[in-house]
């Protein structure tokens, strides 16, 4: 039966969008280098200012942990840098996550962005 898992998982990742989902090892690297891009776009006062929020970053057990927590780094960017600047650092860290998150998951445009 251990042939059947591989099949079914790449059948699930097929209907979700992704061909065939990213080995482990590119997973392990791909969450690491979006931790450390988050927690680096907080910069020194992230810890000082934001402590619960870096604390998360640096915990979180997986890649989708830091997808959803993405809307908590902007509103510590926000706070910080203004809303203009926090989107445009936010934008940079979530194209990190490209070929690492189902389709399904990924964030859809907004009919109110021009």
């Amino acid at each position: 039966m251990r042939w059947l898992k591989p099949s079914l998982r790449s059948s699930i990742y097929g209907l979700l969008g992704n061909p065939l989902p990213p080995s482990e090892s590119v997973m392990e690297t791909g969450t690491e280098d979006i931790r450390e891009s988050m927690l680096a776009v907080l910069g020194d006062a992230g810890p000082k200012h934001f402590p619960q929020i870096t604390r998360r970053i640096r915990y979180a057990n997986d890649i989708q942990a830091l997808w959803y927590l993405r809307g908590d780094l902007m509103g510590a960017l926000a706070a910080m840098h203004g809303e203009v600047e926090a989107r445009h650092r936010v934008a940079s860290v979530t194209e990190m996550f490209d070929g690492l998150m189902p389709e399904s998951q990924h964030s859809r445009p907004s009919p109110l962005v021009g």
